[in-house]
């Protein structure tokens, strides 16, 4: 089962297992990471599952969608590594991924 470090807001740091095929987002949310809200249960239609995604996976990522890119560009927050956690779907070759979740909008 491959393992996803969470960075929440306040800097602290944890590691937990999720089945691959699950998005990034159910992941965080199943695990009790209550400010990732993913009001929209991962259609990609929110914006509100915003992480920052360690840049040594990059090329381990699905490339990002134009949907996902216009939300990202509603947050006041974006960055070079910011993704949409649930259009980040959990596999072997992304075990050890470190994300961090994104200040709220």
């Amino acid at each position: 089962m491959p393992k996803l470090i969470v960075v929440n807001r306040s800097g602290e740091e944890s590691t937990v297992e999720g089945d691959a095929g699950l998005s990034v987002m159910e992941i965080i949310r199943d695990n009790g990471f209550d400010e990732l809200l993913a009001l929209c249960g991962g259609c990609c239609s929110c914006a509100t599952c915003h992480v920052y995604a360690d840049p040594a996976f990059a090329d381990a990522l699905p490339a990002m969608t134009e949907d996902e890119n216009d939300l990202l560009d509603s947050s006041d927050h974006r960055n070079e590594t910011s993704r949409l956690s649930c259009q980040l779907v959990m596999t072997e070759a992304l075990d050890g991924l470190r994300v961090t979740i994104a200040a709220e909008d």
